[in-house]
C-alpha cells in the first residue's frame, strides 16, 4: 500500500496522519470524517512556487479552489503565498470571509451572473478570466457604469485536449469554455478588449484537461498560443503580460497512476515559454498556473465506520460503510477509483475481496469495487485515500444525510475546520406549508 505525505503506521499498528492516530480522530469527530494532511498541502504548494523562484520567473500559482473551498483552506493557501482561482460568487464570498488578498483572486466561469461580476468589481479583485462575448459586453457595461477599470484574461481553446497520458490535437470548436483560437473568435475578443477604456487585457488563459501525467499537452498549448500572440503583436501591437496555462496536473489515486512531481511540470512549461518567446523576440510574460486537485487531492483521507455485510455466494461480498455518494460522488458520477485500508489494522494481511457499498438508497452508490481487506467486523474503520479533491466540494444531502466534518492535522494536532452538519442544519431553510409564499398572477 502506498502512503501519502505524513501518513504512516504508528506503534499501536494504527494508521496515523500528521502524527495523529486516526482512531483518535474517529473517537473525537465521528464518522464519516474528511481528514487533511496540511504538511502535504504545503509541500505541494512549495513544489510549484519554489521552481518558479529558482528559475527566476515572475509567476502566480493560483489554487483552483473548486477542488476544496473552505475558509481554513483559503487561509492556508494565503499562508503559502498562493493566488486564488474562484468560479462562483460563493467561492468569492468564502475568500472574502477568509480575508484573502483581493488582488490575488482570479474569477473564472462560463456564465458569471451580473451579480457575481458586480461583486468582483466591488471588491476590486485582481483579474477576471473572460469566457465569452456575452460576458465581455456585460463586464464592459458594468465597469463603465461604475467608472472603474478591470484587468482581464481571455480564455482561449488552443486546439489541444490532454487527459492522463493522452493528448489530442483538435480544432476544439465544440467546447462550452472560451474563445476559439482557430476560427477568429479569440482575435475578435482581443480587439474588443483592447478597444475598451474600462478593460485591460493582461493576456490569455487556457485549460487543456485534467489528471494529466506528462508535459506534452502543456508544451503544445504554449507553442500554439505564443505563435498566435506573435501574429497579434505584428497586426495589433498587442504585447501579452500574462500567459496562464491553467491546471490539470495529475495525482496518484491508485497504483495504476504515475504522476510526475510539480517541479517537473513547471520546469518544462518555463523552458518552452522561454524558448518560444526568444524565437519570436517577445518579452517574457508572467506565467500563471492553477493547481487544484494536485495540491489537495492526495492530502485528503476519508474515514468511515464499517457496518452491514452481504455475501452473494460465487458472486460478490458487499461491505457497507456509513457514507457513500453523499460525501464522495466521484465513483458514481464517473467511475473514479480509490485505494483503502482498515485504519485500525492497515498491515494485517488481506484474506478476502469485498466491494465497498455506500448507505444511500441507490444501487449505483458503490465506493470501491473488489478491494482486498482482512476479515472485518462492524465498527472497523475504513480509510479511503486521496479524497481531498471534489469530495467535500461535491458533497450533498441526498437521502437527507448530513455532510461530514473536515479536520486538518499537522504536527500531531487536529483542528476542526468544518463542523458536522446536524439534522437541524438540514431543515433550517425549510418552511412549513402554512408559511410558504404563494405568488398570484
Amino acid at each position: 500500500m502506498h502512503y501519502y505525505g505524513t501518513s504512516a503506521v504508528n506503534e499501536d499498528g494504527h494508521l496515523e496522519i500528521g502524527g495523529v492516530d486516526t482512531l483518535q480522530l474517529v473517537e473525537k469527530f465521528g464518522t464519516p470524517v474528511y481528514v487533511y494532511d496540511v504538511a502535504l498541502i504545503r509541500e505541494r504548494a512549495r513544489g510549484f512556487k519554489e521552481t518558479f523562484e529558482r528559475m527566476g520567473i515572475t509567476a502566480q500559482v493560483a489554487y483552483a479552489s473548486k477542488a476544496f473551498s473552505t475558509i481554513a483552506m483559503v487561509q492556508l493557501a494565503n499562508e503559502e503565498g498562493l493566488s486564488l482561482d474562484v468560479v462562483s460568487g460563493g467561492e468569492l464570498y468564502t475568500a472574502i470571509a477568509a480575508n484573502f488578498p483581493m488582488e490575488r483572486i482570479h474569477f473564472h466561469g462560463n456564465n458569471k451572473s451580473k451579480e457575481e461580476l458586480e461583486m468582483a468589481i466591488e471588491y476590486n479583485i485582481g483579474c477576471i478570466v473572460v469566457d465569452n462575448f456575452y460576458e465581455l459586453g456585460l463586464l464592459q457595461e458594468l465597469c463603465e457604469k461604475k467608472q472603474v477599470k478591470m484587468k482581464i484574461l481571455l480564455r482561449v481553446t488552443p486546439g489541444i485536449e490532454a487527459h492522463t497520458h493522452d493528448y489530442i490535437l483538435t480544432g476544439q470548436e465544440d467546447s462550452k469554455f472560451g474563445f476559439d483560437l482557430q476560427n477568429g473568435q479569440a482575435e475578435e475578443a482581443l480587439l474588443k478588449g483592447m478597444d475598451s477604456s474600462y478593460l485591460e487585457v493582461l493576456g490569455l488563459h487556457c485549460h487543456i484537461g485534467s489528471q494529466i501525467f506528462d508535459t506534452t499537452g502543456f508544451v503544445l498549448a504554449a507553442q500554439k498560443i505564443i505563435e498566435r500572440l506573435d501574429e497579434w503583436k505584428k497586426r495589433h501591437q498587442f504585447t501579452t503580460k500574462v500567459l496562464n496555462l491553467g491546471g490539470g496536473f495529475g495525482i496518484r489515486y491508485t497504483s495504476e497512476d504515475q504522476p510526475i512531481q510539480p517541479s517537473e511540470y513547471v520546469e518544462v512549461i518555463i523552458k518552452e515559454v522561454q524558448n518560444k518567446a526568444a524565437q519570436y523576440n517577445m518579452e517574457m510574460p508572467e506565467i500563471w498556473i492553477e493547481p487544484g486537485r494536485s495540491l489537495v487531492g492526495d492530502a485528503g483521507t476519508t474515514l468511515y465506520k464499517i457496518g452491514s455485510r452481504k455475501n452473494v455466494p460465487n458472486v460478490r461480498n458487499y461491505l457497507a460503510i456509513d457514507g457513500g455518494m453523499s460525501d464522495n460522488i466521484r465513483p458514481s458520477l464517473y467511475q473514479a477509483k480509490y485505494e483503502a485500508v482498515l485504519a485500525n489494522k492497515p498491515l494485517q494481511k488481506a484474506d478476502e475481496v469485498v466491494s465497498i457499498a455506500g448507505k444511500c438508497c441507490e444501487s449505483g452508490d458503490m465506493l470501491i469495487w473488489d478491494l482486498p481487506l482482512p476479515k472485518t467486523n462492524d465498527e472497523d474503520i475504513l480509510a479511503v485515500f486521496c479524497t481531498g479533491a471534489y469530495g467535500y466540494s461535491m458533497a450533498n444531502n441526498y437521502n437527507r444525510i448530513p455532510r461530514p466534518p473536515v479536520v486538518f492535522v499537522e504536527n500531531q494536532k487536529a483542528t476542526l475546520v468544518v463542523k458536522r452538519e446536524s439534522y437541524e442544519d438540514l431543515i433550517k431553510l425549510d418552511l412549513p406549508l402554512k408559511e410558504t409564499v404563494t405568488l398570484k398572477n
